[in-house]
């Protein structure tokens, strides 16, 4: 049984979105998230469709790359659209099956809310696909840095953030590896009713458990033998500096979300 994770994987390219300054991406990716999340007419829809289809092509990334990576989350989309769809009976009946009544408020729903989150789904993961991981911990180092100023651990909790990212692949690896031991013990995750596909993941949950805190605990060893002071006077090799590429992006996601607005303003 293989286990493969596409979801944020970094992907190589020269593109203006690839050369922003990592702190300005998040803001971006931010307002236009909040500002995709309030779509509520068509016109807003389509419009919010041309921005999601015209961001990877500005950052060279493949349209199958993108697909790729919301994919998992086709089937949360799929239930979610269903949902409204039965449970939302506001407007005008359209289709009446028995005790099952669909209507117009409910398909506008269905439609609303799954394109939403389908066009959030493509901003966020070209954050990831555009952005290294390292470049994301620094982003957030630098952006939490004012918490230190009162007391709080600003570094120490964007370093957890950074090792986060970076122990996915791994504990994703092992979970391929456990899986392929289980099922060669004679483990069968596909067969049987949901109550016995459940049983079988246990095991597995439990080993994973199991290497995580052994991979934390390595992790915490080797940091104590280094003698690591999280922000004690850390510097870079390569300190950021905002130019004139961070200001037209601010420029254009700030036109962005106006444009939106304006629309939802008419509509």
């Amino acid at each position: 049984m293989a286990f493969r994770l596409d979801i944020g994987q970094y992907y190589p390219a020269r593109s203006p979105i690839h050369e922003l300054d990592a702190r300005v991406k998040l803001c971006c990716a931010l307002a236009l998230l909040v500002a995709l999340f309030c779509l509520t007419t068509p016109a807003q829809l389509v419009a919010g469709a041309a921005i999601a289809a015209a961001l990877p092509a500005l950052a060279r990334v493949p349209a199958g790359r993108v697909l790729v990576s919301v994919r998992p989350l086709v089937v949360f989309l799929a239930f979610l659209s269903l949902f409204n769809l039965i449970f939302v009976q506001t407007g005008s009946p359209l289709i009446a099956l028995g005790p099952l009544t669909i209507t117009s408020g409910g398909a506008w729903a269905a439609v609303l809310y799954a394109v939403r989150f389908a066009l959030a789904l493509v901003v966020g993961s070209l954050i990831l696909l555009t952005t290294t991981p390292t470049q994301l911990a620094d982003a957030f180092d630098r952006m939490l840095s004012p918490l230190s100023h009162v007391g709080l651990p600003g570094h120490e909790i964007a370093m957890v953030f950074s090792l986060m990212m970076r122990f996915v692949p791994t504990l994703a690896d092992e979970a391929s590896a456990i899986i392929d031991a289980q099922s060669l013990r004679g483990g069968a995750f596909d067969e049987g009713g949901p109550v016995r596909r459940v049983r079988a993941v246990v095991p597995v949950v439990v080993a994973l458990l199991a290497s995580g805190l052994r991979h934390a605990d390595g992790l915490s060893r080797a940091l104590d033998a280094r003698c690591y002071e999280g922000g004690a006077g850390r510097t870079h090799l390569h300190e950021p500096r905002l130019g004139w590429r961070e200001a037209a992006a601010v420029a254009a996601t700030a036109a962005l979300v106006a444009l939106l607005a304006l629309l939802g303003a008419l509509g």
